[in-house]
């Protein structure tokens, strides 16, 4: 009954939002995206903007899982100052990484790099970008010993896409630059030649069940 009362909520919600917003939804769900890469609308953040939308996305290699994150545009149309704009894409994309790669000093910014230039790549212009890399390590004891160390890269960013036309920005290619930067930290291999000098991580130990 709950769920049937949110999904309504939605469908009201969506056909009272703005023009601009209802485009960008539209095209972030007419987005065409490798085949690795599964996406899935999921439930937004409610008190960030008046309006949001959210995908989760996983690289997907048979039944593993190699990187997952998630994608939220938001929109105020009265504008955000911290935004200097009226939308804001949100993003978390983690992995799980080689013990020795994750010790890389350098790593941190590779990562950020790859980010910012999956966006320059897709010839997407923005502003106010922010965001972190954080590395985790884990190591297993007691009861637990027989585990590998495991450890893990996590980007957290957020920037403001330009708008184009009717107000909205070009969601459906800040997607597919994103899903870029998920393939990237997945270990895939470039999806064409003209990502032929982009640089992957090694492959993990081993990929994450799902």
């Amino acid at each position: 009954m709950d769920e049937a009362k949110d999904t309504e909520n939605d469908r009201r919600e969506a056909d009272s939002a703005p023009p601009a917003f209802r485009a960008a939804v539209d095209a972030l769900k007419a987005a065409r995206l490798r085949p690795q890469i599964e996406v899935e609308p999921t439930p937004p953040p409610r008190r960030l903007a008046p309006h949001s939308y959210a995908l989760e996305a996983a690289v997907v290699d048979g039944d593993q899982d190699l990187a997952d994150g998630r994608l939220v545009l938001l929109h105020d149309p009265a504008g955000h100052d911290a935004w200097q704009g009226t939308f804001r894409l949100v993003t978390l994309v983690r992995a799980e990484l080689e013990p020795e790669m994750a010790a890389d000093p350098l790593l941190p910014e590779v990562c950020w790099s790859w980010l910012t230039g999956a966006l320059q790549t897709r010839g997407l212009t923005y502003g106010e970008p922010s965001g972190t890399v954080t590395r985790a390590s884990s190591h297993y004891f007691g009861g637990l010993s027989a585990r590998p160390a495991a450890s893990q890269i996590e980007i957290r960013a957020s920037w403001t896409p330009r708008e184009g036309l009717g107000g909205a920005p070009d969601t459906a290619a800040h997607l597919a630059a994103w899903c870029d930067l998920l393939a990237q930290i997945a270990g895939l291999p470039p999806a064409g030649p003209g990502d032929a000098s982009v640089v992957t991580l090694p492959q993990r130990r081993g990929p994450q069940s799902r």
